[in-house]
């Protein structure tokens, strides 16, 4: 059966000589799995792969029976065409981590709008910002945690988990207070954090999703994402 949905790009694998399966997170239907056929052929038109590319926002009519795992999409187009995620090399490097973690994280095949939602404002803030968005995976993963039901109320419960489960996160008070102020306020809210700061909270962050989801193992992103952001 033909429906409409929204949808969020997570990534693709090759598939065949010329057919990717790529994984999409959908408003409608949840975390489901496309095969695209012929995106990788040199007759290929379009460039249609970079359709698939980490959170492009997608409008598509698909083919969808519940008791499939692998479905096929009739039409397929970008909601919102970027001028700036894949390009930049910060922000595409956030993009694949925040993909990597969603890749994790996103298991239900059923559709939850509100986690749509936020997923695409989330994503679009991302296109949009020309400042203050360094801090954006950290805002990011704290902000998802209570989409995902476990998400801290202050820096010092999410401190508390990692020490209870012996991960040695000793942050500075300024650590503390920039935890704080990321957990309360919005995208683009400037937070101030060195580059040790922001890379042992993206640590800190990761370990905090392992001791809740043992779907999560090692991150191998994050090792780019440190190098990029300095």
């Amino acid at each position: 059966m033909l429906q409409k949905t929204r949808g969020i790009a997570l990534n693709y694998l090759r598939y065949r000589e010329s057919s990717i399966i790529a994984r999409v997170y959908t408003e409608e239907f949840g975390l489901q799995s496309y095969i695209i056929n012929g995106v990788r052929s040199a007759k290929s038109k379009n460039n249609r792969i970079a359709l698939f590319q980490p959170l492009t926002l997608l409008d598509m009519v698909v083919y969808y029976k519940n008791d499939r795992d692998l479905h096929r999409i009739s039409e397929v187009k970008m909601l919102v065409p970027f001028q700036s995620l894949p390009f930049e090399m910060a922000k595409s490097s956030i993009a694949l981590f925040v993909t990597e973690m969603l890749s994790k994280v996103l298991k239900e095949e059923t559709g939850s709008p509100v986690l749509f939602g936020f997923l695409t404002n989330a994503v679009l803030f991302l296109e949009n910002a020309r400042t203050d968005f360094e801090n954006f995976h950290l805002v990011f993963l704290l902000k998802l945690s209570f989409y995902l039901g476990f998400g801290p109320e202050n820096a010092r419960e999410f401190e508390n988990q990692l020490r209870e489960n012996a991960y040695p996160f000793l942050p500075d008070d300024h650590t503390d207070a920039a935890l704080n102020l990321m957990l309360r306020q919005p995208f683009g809210t400037p937070v101030i954090l060195t580059r040790t700061a922001r890379n042992d909270l993206a640590d800190a962050l990761v370990a905090y999703y392992q001791i809740h989801l043992d779907s999560i193992g090692e991150v191998k992103s994050l090792t780019v994402l440190r190098e990029v952001l300095g």
